[in-house]
Parts: C-alpha cells; structure tokens; sequence
C-alpha cells in the first residue's frame, strides 16, 4: 500500500520547550488516520507542520513523495485543511464564498452540485454567519475540497455538535474517503475515531506512545486483564437519543 505521508524523527521546539519529540510515522493512501492525544500533546503543531503551516526545528516529512523542505508549494496544491476555527467574509453568502475559493485555486466548481455534496444546496443564498455549528462545519469541509486535494487534514471538526449532526458529518468524511481521498483527522472523541479510523496514533507529551488500528489497540488492552467497571452494553445513551429522535438533521 502507497504511503502518501511520511514523517520521520520530526522535531519541533519553542525555545528550551520540546513540543515534537522526534515522532515517526506514516499514512496510507485512501485511509483514514486518526491522530489522539491531550491538549497540549503536540498533534496540532506535527499536523501544521505537515500542512506547511509551521515550520520544523528537526526530521523529515514527505507528502505524495514531495520533500517538505523541498517542494512546500507544490504540497499545497495537494491537500485540505479545515481548521478549529474559519474566518470567511461576513458579508457573502455561500455561493459568492465557493466562488471565491475557486477562483483562488483557479478551478471551475459547479456551486449547486458542489454545496448539494454537503447537503447545503438550499443555502446557497445564505450568509456563513447564519449557519447552525453544523452547517458551519460541514461548509468548512466543503471549502478544503475545492483544489480537488488528495489528503484533507480535519481538526476536531464535530466539536460542539448535536448527535444528529455529528452522525451527519461522520457520513460525510466516509464519504469522502470511499471517493478516494486520504483525511487525516484529529478528535478528543474516541467513539468517533473508533468508528471512522481505518488507524490512529496516540500522541503524549511530544510522543507517539502507540499506534495501530482500533480494535487491535482494544484488543491489546483486554489482554492484560483490563476491565471496564461498568457493562458494556450493544448500544450506548447516544444511540437511544438518534433512535428515539430520528437521524435527520434539524437546522433553521
């Protein structure tokens, strides 16, 4: 399998600080790849790093087989990145945004098809300030696949969202993949990375302490006789509320 991302020995330091210690992986193509850790465990700043967002003290990075330190611009082309947080001009609606974004990567978007992908279409003539956390979000995935990207990079994007919409956009994401795009995704939700990630690096204190597919890092655990206190049960308090409430998303 084609590794479409390569870090080795990255380093990154803030003064005397370390916030990279010399972490080493890589991701395959049309996966999905899950980075996990603390707040301040150093996943960010690797993950900015590899977007060409911040630079490295230390070690090596290659995307689609282009050098980091070599070909920064061209890695641009090839990639998404939704952030935390956006900032789009209060002042236009949707349509004039995706607009605008084309015309920025030079590409031709049919703007209904291409909002009707993240189930916006009737939107269009909407302000981004208007827009419920959900819609928010999913408009900001629309945004990072305009240059037609291979890798998009998803920072904690279901932050803050309802459970119908958080389902919503966990569709969405494996959506994307299925049409052969790699995500690199961030999460402080182990469910959600459970569910969506074909593997995940678990990263702390500027280290990856392990790295694997979920179930086989489960798996590892109830190995050495590790118990939940509580029962598992075949469905959780989050399952209840999408079956008594409904799936569909409810959005102004």
């Amino acid at each position: 399998m084609k590794k479409i991302i390569e870090v080795q020995n990255l380093v990154k330091k803030y003064g005397d600080f370390t916030a990279v210690k010399g972490i080493s992986f890589s991701v395959n193509e049309g996966e999905i790849f899950g980075l996990l850790g603390p707040n301040g465990a150093g996943k960010s700043t690797t993950l900015e790093i590899i977007e060409t967002l911040r630079e490295k003290t230390d070690g090596k990075v290659f995307v689609d087989g282009m050098d980091l330190d070599l070909e920064p611009n061209e890695i641009k082309k090839i990639i998404g990145v939704q952030l935390q947080t956006s900032g789009y001009y209060p002042g236009l609606n949707l349509t004039e945004l995706i607009k605008l974004f084309s015309g920025l990567y030079n590409q031709k978007v049919d703007v209904t098809e291409f909002l009707n992908l993240v189930n916006l279409k009737d939107k269009a003539k909407a302000k981004y300030k208007e827009l419920s956390g959900g819609q928010k979000q999913r408009f900001s995935i629309a945004t990072t696949l305009i240059n037609q990207p291979k890798i998009i990079f998803l920072d904690e994007p279901t932050t803050g969202l309802d459970p119908q919409a958080r389902r919503n956009l966990w569709d969405l994401i494996t959506d994307i993949r299925k049409k052969g795009t790699t995500v690199i995704i961030t999460t402080h939700y182990m469910d959600e990375a459970e569910v969506l990630c074909d593997r995940v690096a678990v990263i702390d204190s500027g280290k990856i302490i392990a790295i694997d597919n979920p179930d086989k890092l489960i798996d590892d655990l109830v190995s050495t006789g590790f118990e939940r206190k509580k029962e598992v049960k075949a469905a959780t308090l989050e399952d209840v509320f999408i079956h008594l409430t409904g799936k569909s998303l409810r959005e102004e």
